[in-house]
Formats: C-alpha cells, structure tokens, sequence
C-alpha cells in the first residue's frame, strides 16, 4: 500500500484538475480558496500506509466573518491527543494578482480557544488586532486548476528555534478533497533537523 500512495495521490490531482468549479461565477477567488480550505481533515490514511507518519487531525474554519478581511482558524493535534492541539494559528487569506497569500498568525494565550473549530464564536473575544504575525512564514499559492492551488513559503525568511532549527519551510497542495502539506526545519547549514523527509503530510477532508 505505501508504495501506491503516491499513485492514488497523482490520479486524485488529475481527476481534481478535471472537475468543473463549483462555485459561481459571482464567487470571488478568495471566497472559492476559504471554501477549499475549510473543513475537517485527518492523515489516518497515510498513517496506516506508512508508519514514519502520525495520524494528525486537521481542522480550518472561517471566523470573524462580519470584520473586512478572510480569516481561517486552524488547529493541529495527534489524533491520540485530539485535546492537546500541538499547533493553533490564523491564517489570513489575501489575493494578489491571480494569486494568493495565507499569511500566518498566532493567538494570544492559544489554551483558550481549543476545541474553537467547534464554535468559531468563541474567538469574537479577541480581534484580528490582538494576533502575532509570524513574519516571513506566509505561504504564497497559485491556482493550479480549477479547484487546486500549490505553493510555499519564500526560502529560508521563516525563522524557527525548533529542535535546533534556524528557519522552517512550507509547501502545500490544497484540493476539494484533500490538503498537502509538508513542514521542515532546517538548521543554520541547512541540514533538516525536523519533520517529515519523504513527503508531506496527506490530509483527507472527512
């Protein structure tokens, strides 16, 4: 099954690519890329294909809709710890020509909103004011299809500390059904001294 894998991911990108839009023509790009984006997604898949991979839970959803602005609540947890997330951010989404920019940010005392994919409203205690940037890590995409969208980080401007790590990189592939995404950190001489090696993580919405 692991040696597969990789062919069940290209047919489901050829058959994505293939699919009409869904979304009307009155959507606007961004509209169409936080519709892609949201949901409920987990790699029990490749986890149970591929045991260097952990079963991770993925969850986006849009918050602060009545504010200007697209915004994303994400939340990352081993699905063994589903209430101990590991990872808790905003994304905002920008458009910038035919592409776009998820830009990162974290929350002020992030232990509050867990489990708040659940009841967005929750995070009407604070505003996009109040969120930290984590400057250089935005993610720029590109449409690639109709429904797809690749694209990374800009080499080496996101900084990390992480197990030795001077700066962390990230390419992501996003369809309708599922998310690609493939995190690393790399030390000063540039040698990866976290995550995944072969591959990024494979999320299937639920």
């Amino acid at each position: 099954m692991q040696a597969r894998l990789p062919l069940i991911i290209s047919f489901l990108f050829l058959l994505s690519a293939c699919n009409p839009p869904t979304a009307s023509d009155e959507v606007s790009g961004l509209d169409q890329l936080q519709a892609t984006m949201t949901g409920s997604f987990d790699s029990s898949a490749q986890a149970s294909s591929d045991d260097s991979y952990y079963n991770i839970l993925l969850h986006m959803e849009p918050v602060w809709t009545d504010k200007p602005g697209k915004y994303l609540y994400v939340e990352q947890a081993v699905a063994d710890a589903a209430d101990k997330p590991y990872r808790q951010r905003i994304y905002a989404l920008e458009q910038k020509g035919r592409g776009f920019i998820s830009r990162v940010y974290e929350l002020p005392e992030p232990e509050r909103f867990v489990g708040a994919y659940a009841d967005p409203s929750r995070l009407s205690i604070i505003s996009p004011n109040d969120l930290i940037e984590r400057k250089g890590c935005a993610v720029y995409l590109k449409p690639d299809g109709p429904g797809i969208y690749r694209g990374s980080t800009k080499k080496k401007r996101c900084k990390s500390t992480l197990r030795g790590a001077t700066y962390a990189t990230s390419r992501v592939s996003i369809t309708g059904s599922f998310v690609q995404s493939w995190d690393q950190g790399f030390n000063d001489e540039d040698e990866q001294v976290w995550g995944a090696t072969e591959g990024g993580y494979m999320f299937f919405k639920k």
